[in-house]
């Protein structure tokens, strides 16, 4: 018994194994990989450029990779159909579209789509499958709200609704905390991690990758710097050598994982650097 509990530990919902991804003559992507466990959440982080979008979108598919393989439960990405696909995996991606012409609720039961054949009709079970995916979000006073007149947090917080009813075996998410306040940002981290499912998501905020994440892939210049537990990770070293700054790391008083403390002064002493946009 104790071997199967074992095996069952081990079991890999990822493999990514020396991708790289090259546009326009440059490199994005340089030789990841990656190995995450079912059931676990996966936090990537890294500098503005680091290639954490483009290593999400190869995982769903959006790009071809240059040069290696992504296996998914031990099956290479790319032989499944897009509706088999959709079934084993849902993506919530950083920008909420604009113009859909639907309420809440039935953007939610959009999520129902890969698991209905082309003349299926709608069921009860599905109803109370959206409403307790809009329950758990905070948005059942929206659910007959239009969708397009939603704030940017509510739009998000459908969009992960939708996913939820997806119901599939990987959740991968870029910057789904962007437009929410904080109360928000820790309610649906803490909501992704109780899913029982496995989560991949992209995030800038250290400290809430550290609470909620329980491994993470730290990118820079499109190449794997650490992955492992937030201890492994977050340490002081690491993160002055990659985002350039000057850090203390010390055990959260909560829950005992990296919490990290910023010194200020960069602009005074470096003059003003803008920002690389994300790729």
């Amino acid at each position: 018994m104790a071997a199967t509990h074992s095996s069952k530990q081990l079991e890999l919902a990822l493999a990514v194994s020396d991708l790289s991804w090259h546009t326009n003559n440059r490199t994005i992507l340089d030789g990841v990989n990656l190995q995450l466990p079912a059931g676990s959440m996966l936090g990537i982080i890294g500098p503005n450029g680091a290639g954490k979008s483009s290593l999400l979108r190869c995982l769903y598919r959006y790009l071809s990779p240059s040069a290696g393989n992504i296996r998914l439960f031990g099956d290479n990405i790319h032989k499944y159909q897009l509706k088999a696909f959709a079934r084993e995996v849902a993506v919530v991606l950083q920008d909420t579209p604009q113009h859909f012409d639907m309420t809440t609720e039935q953007l939610v039961m959009l999520g129902i789509t890969p698991h209905k054949s082309a003349l299926s009709m709608t069921s009860q079970a599905d109803h109370v499958a959206v409403a307790e995916a809009l329950e758990k979000v905070g948005l059942c006073h929206a659910a007959k709200q239009a969708y397009e007149h939603l704030s940017g947090g509510e739009k998000q917080r459908a969009l992960i609704a939708r996913a939820i009813v997806q119901q599939p075996k990987l959740l991968i998410l870029d910057e789904p905390t962007n437009h929410l306040d904080i109360r928000y940002q820790i309610q649906i981290l803490e909501l992704l991690h109780s899913l029982g499912i496995t989560v991949v998501i992209s995030i800038h905020d250290l400290n809430l990758a550290s609470a909620m994440c329980d491994q993470l892939l730290l990118l820079n210049q499109g190449q794997a710097v650490a992955q492992g537990s937030p201890s492994q990770v977050l340490t002081e070293q690491i993160i002055g050598d990659v985002f350039q700054v000057c850090c203390a790391v010390a055990p959260h008083p909560q829950h005992q994982r990296p919490q990290i403390t910023y010194y200020y002064g960069y602009q005074a002493e470096n003059g003003q650097h803008g920002e690389q946009d994300d790729v």
